[in-house]
């Protein structure tokens, strides 16, 4: 597994930390004041040019959500780049996945009790 360059890091955390806050204040109409998202990893090629957004999403309906952010994939990324215009030279392509670590760990918990 490769390691992550300092680069990919430093874009990693500004585009964790833009993306966070477009989502809290600027996607609350599109995805409903029920759900709840936050953006636990971003992982950048080394290209920059493409960004992994890992969402945990609190929600029954997390598939229709994460679609739902799709969708709207291009507002985001153009929000996003108004954002960031002056700290990197392409605004990266945005890829969506749902991070399912947490239940992951959920599920190791209950099996290491029974």
């Amino acid at each position: 597994m490769n390691e992550e360059s300092k680069r990919q890091l430093k874009v990693g955390k500004l585009l964790q930390t833009d993306l966070a806050d477009i989502f809290q204040r600027e996607l609350s109409s599109i995805l409903g004041s029920k759900a709840l998202v936050t953006i636990t990893k971003v992982r950048v090629t080394p290209d920059l040019g493409i960004a992994r957004v890992y969402l945990s999403i609190f929600n029954d309906d997390a598939e229709i959500l994460l679609q739902t952010i799709n969708e709207h994939n291009k507002n985001i990324r153009f929000k996003l780049g108004t954002k960031i215009k002056n700290q990197v030279r392409v605004v990266p392509q945005l890829q969506f996945f749902i991070d399912d670590s947490l239940d992951y760990i959920d599920k190791i918990d209950q099996l290491l009790k029974d």
